[in-house]
């Protein structure tokens, strides 16, 4: 993509279709006058004389116990530098849209006009009422430091610094995996530290908590080495001023056991990679581009640990292994700091996480056959779904044990519970599944891509390594589009109708008719079908020139589904073809089949189909909770269409007895646990959360997916396509850009699969 073109992108993004990133949403219900006199005068007045009886029982009747103040001045923001209060927004509801979606924290984020710190400490101060917490952000040093050691004095909430202290815990946890996979002594290592800011005061200051020296520390500046002879140093880094003789970053990497950066890119050298000590500990921090580039590093050293913060690489540094968990933990107990023992707590429980067993949806997201600890894995991947489960409970009980929470939890199991709850209401299956495509990207057949829209989401499937698209339809349609889209790169385009891929759709005849001859497909019938788009991309995958293909955006299902039966077919073991949705949900992904083939199946077929929505539920490295859909519960009807739900349940617990399946269920006790539970406790399902949905109907599973898709604007992947022999996945009428793109994810998965297979 152009740098106009990611201009372009990022405007739009935050423009369209509503300006900014976040917006307030009510709680309570707000249909009736009923309502409103509760929600306003005359019942707010209740909770008003409780709050003024009692200030912490504004926990109890306010948003407050959830709300995060994150504020800035916007005179450090990172890559830009003092750009102003205004310009900062961006980032500071970026940051919000992370808390949400990360550990379920609401956000105002509040620009202050101001750089004189007196000023910004005492707006703070006035409106902290309004918050459970407030994280400070991109504040320049070394006024960030006296900034925030003023509100931690003066406030009785959680504050915290991330730039200061987020990079600070998630290397430290990094730090302390590294040197224990390095067979060195924290107490021994001699660390370099470039740069000076914020990040590498805090850094520093945490991994002295943990037993390293200031007498093996050296940190840098942009003057070089900080040593204890050089005027004019701040408070802050004549802490760390040596008393070496040395003055370059050169000289201070001989014999180093550990280099931290926080600086700028490119300023180390392999041959300063080289003079290290043994088992070499390199964090190369600076973004977008590191203190040293990551291949070449491993390259110059066989024996070194790198990190970096970039995520196509090992070992990624991101904030957000910290700060969101952080807060929610602080939260929580209702904490009047974020202090030493609860960062010391949240570091550990970052370590040891990294020696823990990975689920397997963190394996099949980076597309590892198991991640387990060692130089390459030395702290946990962004998208580990445990993490929620894991540092909160770490940070809340240090709160506890340090005497600073004031609402201590009692029962932890019931709070690790609320905690996972949490996970469901975002996105992060999409993040996981784009991430698993960028590992292997496959060649995906576009095969109208003389649309916009489809031609929109085949350019940002390149753009960002999804996959590599082949583009199918009308030459000079899709070039002008192409041009008036800024899509520049060299993809390929391929008209059937024309005569430049004559040699090909003659191969491609040939092929298709030997299969079809005695079919009624006489050659001649043959040629002249491979002058449709949909044969051609088809065939391109039948034959190994593609690895699958995305088409159905402007045609309709059967015309589509039909040339891929006839040429792609079943897969092995497979007797028929079925589709499933997954709906991205407020309680999580759920899965709904079969919601475009089957029109109605018989007991057998369901069978079938909640066979293979199991295997592909395990594809995305989830396990497969299913509902058999009725209209009855349990044999409340002897009408041959529940009977035939409950028999194709009954096969399934007999000759399938490891799925975990159970029905006939009415739809509301299949998602309803307590309902469930308390009707039908001897249920398979009992105690547990269904994700997959298995309707008796195609009218049922399509009218449904629909209904969540325009009614609660649910996400929508699919229809993914299950049975096949090779990836083909048909779209909906219409999709989005954003359907396309995810569905094309899904079939470089399903291609990488299959290949894996193969």
């Amino acid at each position: 993509m152009s740098k106009q073109n990611k201009r372009s992108e990022a405007l739009l993004y935050h423009s369209q279709p509503t300006p900014g990133k976040i917006k307030v949403v009510p709680t309570k219900k707000y249909a009736t006058q009923r309502d409103l006199s509760l929600a306003y005068s005359p019942g707010v007045a209740e909770p008003c004389l409780e709050i003024e009886k009692d200030k912490r029982n504004s926990y109890k009747y306010t948003a407050k116990g959830n709300l995060v103040a994150v504020i800035s001045n916007g005179t450090a923001v990172l890559g830009l530098g003092n750009i102003g209060p205004e310009a900062s927004k961006p980032v500071m509801e970026g940051k919000g849209l992370l808390f949400k979606i990360f550990a379920d924290i609401d956000v105002f984020d509040i620009e202050i006009d101001t750089e004189n710190v007196e000023e910004f400490i005492q707006t703070v101060k006035h409106i902290s009422p309004t918050f459970g917490g407030i994280n400070l952000e991109d504040i320049k040093a070394p006024e960030a430091f006296e900034i925030e050691r003023r509100l931690k004095e003066e406030l009785n909430i959680p504050v915290m610094h991330d730039d200061q202290h987020g990079t600070a815990i998630i290397t430290a946890a990094a730090l302390l995996n590294a040197i224990e996979i390095a067979k060195k002594k924290i107490e021994k290592v001699k660390i370099v530290i470039s740069g000076a800011g914020a990040a590498a005061i805090s850094c520093t200051r945490l991994y002295q908590s943990f037993g390293a020296k200031l007498k093996n520390i050296v940190m840098l500046d942009s003057k070089g080495v900080i040593r204890k002879d050089r005027g004019n140093l701040t408070t802050q880094k004549a802490e760390f001023a040596t008393s070496r003789n040395i003055d370059t970053l050169e000289q201070a990497m001989k014999g180093a056991d550990v280099f931290i950066g926080l600086s700028k890119a490119d300023i180390v050298t392999p041959n300063m990679i080289k003079v290290m000590a043994k088992n070499p500990i390199v964090f190369a921090l600076a973004n977008p581009n590191p203190e040293i580039a990551y291949q070449l590093a491993i390259d110059t050293r066989d024996d070194i640990i790198m990190a970096t913060g970039r995520s196509d690489h090992p070992n990624q540094v991101n904030n957000v292994l910290g700060f969101p968990f952080i807060f929610r933990g602080a939260l929580d107990v209702r904490a009047t700091a974020i202090n030493e023992a609860m960062k010391r707590a949240a570091v550990i429980a970052l370590a040891n996480l990294a020696k823990e067993p990975v689920p397997e949806q963190v394996n099949i997201a980076y597309n590892k056959t198991r991640l387990t600890f060692g130089k390459d894995y030395i702290i946990p991947k962004p998208f580990d779904p445990r993490l929620i489960g894991v540092v909160p409970i770490a940070v809340a009980k240090a709160a506890m044990e340090s005497g600073v929470a004031t609402e201590p939890i009692k029962d932890w199991s019931k709070y690790e519970e609320s905690l996972l709850e949490r996970l469901g209401s975002d996105n992060k299956l999409v993040r996981l599944l784009h991430n698993r495509a960028k590992l292997d990207p496959k060649r995906v057949v576009f095969a109208e891509a003389d649309h916009l829209v489809v031609l929109k989401a085949a350019q940002i499937v390149y753009d960002e390594g999804i996959a590599q698209p082949i583009l199918l339809g009308r030459r000079d349609v899709i070039e002008r589009l192409k041009k008036e889209i800024e899509f520049d790169a060299e993809v390929p385009i391929i008209d059937p109708k024309s005569d430049e891929v004559e040699h090909l759709k003659d191969a491609y005849a040939k092929v298709y008719w030997e299969r079809r001859k005695r079919r009624g497909i006489t050659l001649h019938t043959a040629k002249k079908l491979m002058r449709e788009r949909n044969y051609y991309a088809a065939m391109m995958v039948n034959e190994g020139d593609a690895d699958a293909l995305i088409s159905g955006y402007s045609r309709n299902y059967p015309s589509v589904v039909k040339p891929i039966l006839e040429l792609i077919g079943l897969d092995k073991g497979a007797t028929r073809i079925a589709t499933t949705n997954l709906m991205m949900t407020q309680r999580g992904p759920l899965f709904l089949s079969d919601t475009s083939i089957n029109i109605d199946p018989s007991s057998k077929d369901l069978a079938k189909i909640a066979q293979m929505t199991a295997t592909t539920v395990k594809m995305f490295g989830l396990e497969p909770v299913m509902a058999m859909i009725s209209y009855s519960n349990f044999g409340s009807s002897d009408n041959e269409k529940a009977s035939k739900v409950r028999e194709a349940v009954s096969y399934l617990h007999r000759f399938y007895p490891s799925l975990i399946v159970d029905g006939e269920f009415q739809t509301d006790f299949a998602l309803n646990n307590e309902m469930r539970q308390d009707i039908f406790p001897f249920s398979k399902l009992a105690g547990r959360k269904v994700n997959t949905l298995i309707f008796p109907n195609l009218d049922s599973a399509n009218i449904t997916y629909k209904l969540l898709k325009e009614l609660n604007k649910a996400d929508n992947i699919g229809p993914i396509m299950m049975g096949l022999r090779k990836p083909a996945h048909i779209l909906q009428l219409d999709a989005s850009v954003d359907e396309i793109v995810n569905m094309t994810a899904i079939a470089v998965i399903d291609a990488q699969k299959k290949q894996k297979r193969e």
